[in-house]
């Protein structure tokens, strides 16, 4: 029996194993390999090490590019905190019945294509559009505002986009908190204030991280965003690597800048993983 039961393992453990070399390890190690070879003159790349890749990321038009992008993220990331946290931490708070009302309308829109929603923003964006005609007739403004083709205008289309990931992040991690410890908290004396900056925001740091994780690293990269609601003016990460790929035809630096992307992304998650342990820890002594 014990034989038999070790090959059916084996039989499940194996097709895991070879998907993962196969599509994730394998094409990550080709992106590391080409990331240090030299672009040919006429098509394709040179079997030749180079660190030229690299040191072109440096150059002012580039570094800046990268700088924009972080900035982009950094704001992305903060107001869809700003936003989905409230939401998440009362939407776990709601009654059965009302939470799968609000997870719905939290998943519809993943329902529908990002490219189609896009669009719908610069319906409401463009000059004349919805916005402006809402804001004239309350008086609030007297000219159409130009919007459309704007960095607001990208940072609400990255918002809109990545705000489901934040909300749903906080929801997990504050619907598994222990809430006897916020009643202790408050039987020893803290406010309300006191409670949640002491116990019930430590207590839900673990899904603050993973919706900043989510929400940080694909803002660097959602390049159709920018094309949509930038209209080119907004150079992102993922814009760069895109016209390299299928303009410039520049792989090797592509993937250059794709390695840098992966860097940033595993320093993150490595950061993540620290932070949730040592909670974990203080949690357990």
């Amino acid at each position: 029996m014990k034989p038999r039961r070790q090959n059916r393992i084996w039989l499940t453990i194996v097709p895991l194993y070879l998907f993962t070399i196969i599509f994730v390890a394998g094409p990550l190690i080709y992106m590391f390999v080409l990331s240090f070879l030299t672009r040919d003159e006429v098509w394709g790349v040179v079997n030749t090490f180079t660190l030229d890749n690299y040191a072109k990321i440096l150059k002012p038009v580039y570094a800046q590019t990268f700088l924009e992008s972080l900035k982009l993220a950094f704001a992305t990331t903060l107001l869809t905190l700003a936003v989905g946290y409230p939401f998440g931490y009362f939407m776990a708070r709601l009654s059965a019945k009302w939470k799968k009302l609000m997870m719905l309308l939290v998943v519809v829109p993943f329902w529908t294509s990002a490219l189609m929603r896009m669009y719908g923003w610069i319906i409401i964006f463009q000059s004349n559009g919805l916005l402006d005609k809402l804001l004239m007739g309350l008086g609030i403004t007297e000219d159409p505002l130009k919007l459309l083709y704007s960095y607001p205008a990208v940072l609400v289309g990255m918002v809109y986009s990545l705000l489901p990931f934040m909300i749903l992040a906080v929801y997990s991690s504050v619907e598994k908190m222990d809430w006897s410890y916020i009643e202790a908290a408050r039987d020893l004396g803290a406010s309300r204030v006191q409670a949640f900056l002491t116990v019930t925001l430590k207590l839900t740091l673990p899904g603050i991280l993973s919706g900043v994780i989510l929400v940080f690293i694909p803002s660097m990269g959602l390049f159709f965003i920018a094309d949509i609601l930038g209209g080119g003016k907004i150079m992102l990460v993922g814009n760069l690597i895109r016209d390299q790929l299928m303009t410039t035809r520049d792989w090797p630096f592509a993937a250059a800048l794709s390695v840098v992307l992966t860097v940033l992304t595993s320093l993150l998650i490595r950061l993540y993983r620290k932070i949730t342990h040592t909670t974990e820890l203080e949690g357990i002594l």
